[in-house]
């Protein structure tokens, strides 16, 4: 199971992606984000994570707080830097539409590389 601090957990397994929903959700409740925008996060966070443990070894970190009156998600794993400001993939595409939908959905969306792999940071105004 995922240890979580209060403003962040960890997570390695498909099976921790329930408690990273959770997590999320419970988080930017308390942070103020309207209910309505909620579910507009928890898809962008699952996005991101299901895309971890997909296509990084080690598995991530999330952390979520509030500031300058917007909600703020980090996530953090060993992968490489990801390609954003990309078209949405075609319908019939079979893959490839996580982060076109991440960056649609979030008021912003930036990346870093950092130290052993990639930080995407998403932010949605409060």
């Amino acid at each position: 199971m995922p240890e979580p601090a209060d403003d962040g957990m960890s997570y390695s397994e498909p099976d921790d992606l329930r408690a990273v929903r959770a997590f999320v959700t419970e988080r930017a409740l308390a942070l103020g984000l309207p209910a309505g925008r909620v579910g507009v996060l928890t898809l962008a966070v699952s996005e991101l994570t299901t895309n971890t443990l997909q296509h990084t070894e080690g598995g991530g970190h999330i952390r979520v707080w509030a500031e300058n009156g917007r909600l703020v998600c980090d996530v953090v794993d060993g992968g490489p830097d990801r390609p954003f400001g990309r078209a949405m993939p075609s319908a019939e595409a079979i893959r490839g539409r996580g982060l076109a939908i991440v960056e649609r959905v979030c008021d912003s969306v930036y990346t870093w590389t950092v130290p052993g792999g990639t930080l995407v940071r998403i932010c949605l105004n409060l």
